[in-house]
């Protein structure tokens, strides 16, 4: 485990149980799902204040099963902050960071879309990618590739 960056020291002693390291020259921090919303509020307070996107990633046989991961960058001085938050897959559920980052809706609901990850509290938590009527989500590891038909709509006829 690295330090973290200097304009999060009041972040690193109100949550000195978050897990910091640097990958690739960024600094990470691994924040338990429950306290995402307060992280996120104190780090756009030390300056992250753009958010640049949110993802989920399915780890099918680890625990926890899933990866919520939040990239925000301060623009002060453009030093990136990658948020991983751990969702255990019985219960795919994490609190909304809409009321923090407002931009981050439309990610939250293609991840949920897709991967079938819940963000609770959220303003309209529906499909966006995929049918309403569609069954499932699926870019989870248990769906084996291929089962997904593909349908495509009036496609393109050679003339």
């Amino acid at each position: 485990m690295t330090a973290a960056p200097a304009n999060l020291a009041a972040t690193v002693e109100a949550f000195s149980h978050v897990e910091f390291d640097r990958v690739l020259g960024d600094s990470v921090a691994r924040v338990p799902r429950e306290d995402v919303v307060g992280f996120l509020e104190s780090v756009r307070a030390a300056g992250y204040e753009m958010f640049i996107d949110l993802c989920a990633v399915d780890y099918l046989v680890r625990d926890p099963r899933f990866d919520v991961v939040i990239n925000v960058v301060a623009l002060a001085d453009s030093s990136r902050l990658r948020v991983i938050v751990g969702v255990p897959g019985p219960d795919s559920t994490m609190p909304t960071i809409t009321s923090v980052y407002p931009g981050a809706d439309f990610y939250e609901r293609e991840a949920f879309d897709l991967l079938g990850v819940s963000f609770e509290g959220h303003p309209d938590l529906t499909r966006i990618l995929l049918p309403d009527e569609w069954e499932g989500h699926p870019l989870r590891k248990e769906i084996a590739i291929g089962s997904v038909p593909v349908q495509f709509k009036e496609a393109n006829k050679a003339q």
